[in-house]
C-alpha cells in the first residue's frame, strides 16, 4: 500500500458530493483490503527475487529455499518471495548471475554465491555490505570464525553468509582395492603410495579406472579444488603468499603437481583425457563408475554421500558399506601428513535491492538453525553453525561425517582476492595442457607464470 493520503472532511452539499464521498470511502476500503491482514499501514507490498543454482543432482537448496519462502511469507504479510532457480553448472550459473546483476530490473534481492567469487563480486558492486544487519542478528554468534571470514571482502566488511562448508578427501571403493590386494581401510602416506596402489588396481583389472583426479577447464573450479590444490599444498608450496600479498610463480611444487597429473594420465591410471574434458564426467564418477565397481578411487568433497543417500541423484543403498574415505597425503609424507581444501557457498544480498532490510530478513530465515540443519544434512555439508554441528541428527546423517569433519585440521582455503577467478582459470589451463600432451609440466608452469603476470602485473608476483 502507498502512504495514507490526507483528505479534508467536508460536509456534503448535494447528492453528487455524497456520492463522491462514498466512492472515496469505498476506494479506501479496497485499498486497505489490498494489504494482507497484519500489514502495517504506510508499507507497500513487496516482492523479493531470490536467485540460486539448481541441477538434477543438486536440489537440497531448492528444498530449503521453498521451506524458507513459506516460513517467511507467513511471518511477513504483504511480502512475496519469488524463487528463480537457474538450471546450470557452476560456471554457467556464475555467468548468468553476473548478467542479471547488470540491471536493477533483473538484479536479485538475495542470491546464491560461491565463496571464491565474493571479493571479485564485491569489487564489481554486486553485493550489499551486511555488517549492520549481522550486528543485530542473534544467530550470527553461532557461526564459526572461519565461516564469518568466508564472506569478508578487502575492506574488512562481511558481504555474504555461508550455508555450510566442505573438505576434500579420497573416496575409494573397498571391493576394487581388495581385488587388487590392497588392504582396507586404506590410507596412503605419500604420492608414490597412490601411484603404487593405482598400478596394482590396473594390473588386477585393466577395465577399471584406478584413481580419478579432475584436470582441464571443463570441470572448472572442481579441477582446482578436487585435484591441483591437493597436490600443490602437499608439496609445501602455495598459490598465493598471504604475507607478501603476491602470487607465487616458478615454484618447484607447481611443476611437481603437474608432473603427478601427467604420470596419472600417461599411465592410464585416471580417466582418459577425452573423458576429463567432458564437463559431465563427474556424473559418471558418482552415478556409474564407483557404484558399479568400475573405479577404484576419486578425490572429491565431503558432500559426496549426498549423491548416494536416499533422495540423492544416484541413490546407492550400499555406499556406506562399499565405500571408504582417506586423507589425501602430502608429497613425501611430511607434516602434517595430509591435505584438504575447503570452500563452500553463501547467500548474499544484492547491492541493487530496493528492500535491503527485507532481503536480509529472508537471508536470515533461510539460514536459521532449522533450515541450516536441513541443508547441511541433505547436502552432506560441514556445518558452520555450532548449534547445527552439535545436533544428533546432523552427526548421524551419514557414516562419514566424523571422518570428513576431522579433515578441517589439515584444510586450506582458496586465496580470497578479486583476482582469484582468473588465476584459477589459468591453473585449469595448465593442467589441461599437461594431460593432453600439449605442454610438458615445466612448459605449462612457465605459461602459467606468464599468464599470472599478465593478469595481476609484475609487482604482484613473487618467484619462490
Amino acid at each position: 500500500m502507498t502512504s495514507q493520503e490526507k483528505t479534508s472532511r467536508r460536509r456534503p452539499r448535494s447528492g453528487r458530493f455524497r456520492m463522491g464521498t462514498a466512492l472515496l470511502a469505498a476506494a479506501g476500503l479496497l485499498a486497505l483490503s489490498a494489504c494482507s491482514p497484519g500489514t502495517p499501514q504506510g508499507t507497500e507490498a513487496k516482492t523479493l527475487k531470490v536467485v540460486y543454482q539448481k541441477t538434477d543432482s543438486f536440489t537440497a537448496l531448492d528444498d530449503v529455499l521453498k521451506a524458507a519462502k513459506t516460513e517467511f511469507e507467513a511471518a511477513n504479510s504483504g511480502v512475496t518471495v519469488q524463487l528463480e532457480p537457474i538450471q546450470a553448472n557452476d560456471d554457467d550459473y556464475g555467468t548468468k548471475l553476473a548478467l542479471s546483476h547488470r540491471s536493477a530490473e533483473t538484479a536479485p534481492d538475495v542470491f546464491y554465491e560461491d565463496t571464491f567469487k565474493v571479493r571479485s563480486d564485491v569489487d564489481a558492486g554486486y553485493l550489499l555490505k551486511l555488517d549492520e544487519h549481522l550486528a543485530a542478528w542473534p544467530d550470527w554468534a553461532n557461526f564459526t570464525d572461519a565461516a564469518k571470514a568466508a564472506g569478508r571482502a578487502d575492506d574488512g566488511g562481511i558481504y555474504a553468509v555461508p550455508l555450510g562448508t566442505d573438505t576434500r578427501a579420497i573416496w575409494y571403493n573397498k571391493t576394487v582395492l581388495q581385488k587388487a590386494g590392497i588392504a582396507v581401510p586404506w590410507q596412503p602416506r605419500t604420492w608414490e603410495d597412490i601411484l603404487t596402489a593405482a598400478r596394482k588396481m590396473k594390473a588386477a583389472d585393466p577395465a577399471v579406472v584406478p584413481f580419478n583426479m579432475y584436470a582441464g577447464k571443463a570441470t572448472g573450479e572442481g579441477t582446482v579444488m578436487q585435484s591441483f590444490y591437493e597436490l600443490l599444498y602437499g608439496t609445501g608450496s602455495t598459490l598465493y603468499d598471504e604475507q607478501e600479498k603476491k602470487w607465487v610463480v616458478g615454484s618447484k611444487g607447481f611443476t611437481d603437481s603437474l608432473q603427478f597429473l601427467k604420470t596419472l594420465y600417461d599411465e592410464k591410471l585416471a580417466v582418459t583425457p577425452a573423458e576429463a574434458l567432458d564437463p559431465n564426467v563427474w556424473k559418471r564418477v558418482f552415478g556409474e563408475w564407483l557404484p558399479k565397481g568400475k573405479m577404484g578411487a576419486t578425490v572429491e568433497g565431503s558432500y559426496t554421500p549426498s549423491f548416494w543417500q536416499k533422495g540423492g541423484a544416484y541413490e546407492w543403498p550400499g555406499y556406506a558399506k562399499d565405500m571408504g574415505v582417506a586423507m589425501f597425503p602430502t608429497q613425501n609424507g611430511q607434516e602434517p601428513g595430509g591435505v584438504s581444501m575447503s570452500g563452500g557457498w553463501t547467500l548474499a544480498v544484492g547491492a541493487k535491492t530496493k528492500s535491503p532490510d527485507l532481503a536480509f530478513k529472508f537471508l536470515a530465515t533461510a539460514l536459521n538453525r532449522k533450515n541450516a540443519l536441513a541443508f547441511d544434512t541433505a547436502n552432506s555439508q560441514i556445518a558452520v553453525r555450532s548449534d547445527v554441528a552439535a545436533d544428533p541428527g546432523y552427526q548421524s546423517a551419514n557414516p562419514f561425517v566424523k571422518d570428513v569433519s576431522a579433515l578441517v585440521d589439515v584444510t586450506h582455503f582458496r586465496p580470497a582476492t578479486a583476482d582469484y577467478p582468473r588465476i584459477s582459470s589459468a591453473v585449469q589451463e595448465a593442467t589441461e595442457a599437461v594431460i593432453t600432451g600439449k605442454q610438458s609440466p615445466a612448459e605449462a608452469a612457465a605459461a602459467y607464470g606468464a599468464a599470472v603476470k599478465k593478469i595481476v602485473g609484475e609487482d604482484k608476483v613473487i618467484r619462490k
